[in-house]
């Protein structure tokens, strides 16, 4: 019978680990050895050794170039996403008539269209005719030229990426109503204000929702590419490749130079920088990680 069972269950478990191997172990490890060949992805396919590797860290200046505008975009917006998010949650968390249509609200942009949105903002940025350098001139602001400008076509992106926050409120959200009332109520009986409840209470025991955040949107940094590549003219890169990002500069080597085999090199490199970056976070995330229950 349990011979049996344990046959039923690798049964029911198969389609799983046939698209397991077909469609993610398989591409892996096909990647790996195709990062050392010159795959053209028609016909070309002949070993090179580390030749790919040697080639971005070496004589490729775009490469250094993608991933310095990949490093900025990450440092810049997964700090001020996550401020932003536990801010606009912290204000959506409060019992007064209507809330429910402002968290409707805020959340909306989370589900718009990606391609839709871009489209907006770049209308919206526009130098000459956009809403946003009209509002600034209201108060007597020369606005910048934003998408047009090297200096502020990044930061157009983390503006962009701030207003688009509604998915990580949600989590913070409800992370703070599953705060205990009466951890609220024991500090005010000592006397603790607003501020110090939050800091001292709501901050520590909403860390676990913080973290998963900080970390699937530092991979999610990584890897941006819809922005960049609808924002700069099919993906050119911007001005002066202000915006040519590491997952867009591979895309390019992909698929218009038909570089296949640099660009799995690339990815691979990609991969081991996420993975040092999130390992070393899981070792840090002890040290402020503050689970309901755990006992350090």
């Amino acid at each position: 019978m349990r011979r049996k069972e344990s046959i039923y269950g690798y049964i029911f478990v198969l389609p799983w680990i046939i698209g397991f191997l077909a469609f993610t172990a398989g591409p892996l490890v096909f990647s790996f050895v195709a990062s050392f060949t010159n795959y053209n992805i028609t016909s070309q396919m002949d070993f090179v050794g580390a030749e790919n590797y040697q080639g971005l860290f070496t004589e490729d200046s775009l490469f250094w170039t993608s991933l310095w505008n990949t490093l900025y975009f990450v440092i810049f917006s997964v700090p001020l996403t996550t401020i932003g998010a536990i801010f606009l949650s912290a204000l959506l968390n409060q019992d007064i008539p209507g809330m429910r249509v402002f968290r409707t609200l805020y959340y909306l942009p989370a589900v718009l269209s990606g391609v839709g949105v871009y489209m907006l903002w770049m209308q919206l940025l526009d130098p000459g005719t956009g809403m946003v350098n009209l509002v600034l001139s209201w108060f007597g602001i020369d606005g910048p030229n934003w998408l047009f400008d090297p200096d502020w076509t990044k930061p157009s992106i983390i503006f962009m990426k701030l207003w688009s926050v509604g998915g990580s409120m949600l989590l913070y959200l409800a992370s703070m109503q599953g705060v205990s009332k009466s951890l609220y109520e024991a500090a005010e009986i000592d006397g603790a204000n607003t501020w110090k409840k939050f800091f001292h209470i709501t901050i520590p025991m909403i860390t676990p929702v913080i973290f998963f955040d900080v970390v699937t949107s530092l991979i999610g940094g990584f890897q941006i590419f819809q922005e960049a590549y609808v924002m700069s003219n099919n993906g050119e890169g911007g001005p002066a490749n202000s915006l040519l990002f590491y997952n867009l500069y591979m895309w390019k080597q992909a698929f218009t130079n038909f570089n296949m085999g640099y660009a799995m090199a690339m990815s691979w490199i990609l991969f081991v920088i996420v993975f040092i970056l999130t390992i070393f976070n899981l070792k840090l995330a002890p040290r402020w990680v503050h689970y309901e229950g755990e006992e350090k």
